[in-house]
């Protein structure tokens, strides 16, 4: 490792501060590990950056893969790390607390290295359709291609939004593409390809296939469930797994249960708020109706059994007693 030495970094100084200031307690742990990672880099390189930085040369004809991983974590200099970097904290906040640490985790793990391999698809289509060679040698480094990924995936989450670009009002759906073009034109000097590369594997996650391919690579491993569903039924009710032994061995006559194979297939695909909302419009219903609610409509939430069936012998014993009893 080769430790930076000379001036102050007045860029990191504020990035600190700014950490600070939001509180280490107040920090989602993934955000805060990649925070700590990219910091740590800064000042402890692996190698120096044009050994890091990924390019059509290096990372496709010349096979140095591991740039892929490197690439992102490296930057130029401490304002690169800083802008590069708050603006991690604050989409990392919204999003680790929606998509939760783990689905996150890997999301940061997927995008890092995939959006390498779309800046270098992107220049080498650049040198074909340009005909151009020096597009082969352009060399990124830094964590923005991943930043632009996020924020689509922020916008997508948090949908209905305005954010203010350069000091226009601009809806957060079309934000992206509004600083794609605008940093390119204050800043010549950043990857545009980089910056391209991000937004589209945000879009290939949120429109595209990449979220389901993500999903079928963890093999089913209950902490990768998808955080946008609620997780496997089985898998955090007692009660429910009660009931569902209770109808399975105690069921009632003329009563087929079928194992569902989801909670979707509970819920109806319904939220918990609206979940919440129609039983309690139920519950209202059935206490306005004397709790008859014998129907055969089978409801999007817990669980229903049958009214229990008597035979012809149990009902005339019934009769008897009532009379016997006046």
């Amino acid at each position: 490792m080769q430790r930076r030495q000379g001036r102050v970094n007045a860029g990191l100084l504020l990035l600190l501060y700014q950490i600070s200031q939001v509180g280490l307690q107040n920090i989602p742990s993934v955000t805060l590990g990649v925070l700590a990672l990219n910091i740590f880099l800064f000042l402890n390189p692996v190698r120096p950056l044009p050994e890091v930085c990924i390019s059509v040369n290096e990372g496709f004809y010349r096979r140095n893969w591991q740039r892929l991983l490197l690439s992102p974590f490296h930057h130029a200099d401490d304002w690169h790390l800083y802008y590069n970097m708050v603006s991690m904290l604050w989409k990392g906040i919204m999003l680790e607390k929606k998509l939760k640490s783990v689905w996150f985790a890997y999301i940061i793990a997927v995008f890092s290295v995939l959006i390498g391999v779309v800046y270098m698809v992107l220049e080498f289509m650049l040198v074909k359709i340009l005909d151009d060679p020096s597009y082969e040698m352009n060399c990124a480094v830094g964590f923005s291609g991943v930043l632009f990924a996020l924020k689509v995936l922020n916008n997508h989450y948090n949908p209905g939004r305005v954010s203010s670009v350069l000091g226009f009002q601009i809806s957060s759906k079309y934000a992206c593409w509004v600083e794609l073009v605008a940093i390119h034109l204050i800043s010549p000097g950043t990857s545009f390809a980089g910056h391209l590369a991000g937004i589209l594997v945000g879009l290939m996650y949120t429109m595209g296939p990449l979220k389901k391919i993500m999903k079928a690579c963890t093999g089913g491993i209950s902490s990768f469930a998808d955080p946008a569903r609620p997780r496997d039924y089985y898998s955090g009710n007692l009660f429910s797994l009660f009931c569902i032994h209770f109808t399975e061995y105690y069921g009632y006559p003329g009563y087929q249960y079928r194992t569902p194979r989801s909670y979707y297939d509970y819920t109806g695909g319904l939220t918990e708020e609206e979940q919440l909302e129609r039983a309690v419009l139920n519950s209202l219903h059935e206490r306005d109706f004397g709790g008859a609610t014998y129907n055969n409509e089978r409801r999007p939430y817990g669980f229903w059994f049958p009214p229990e069936q008597h035979s012809e012998e149990d009902i005339r014993r019934q009769r008897l007693r009532r009379f016997e009893r006046r």
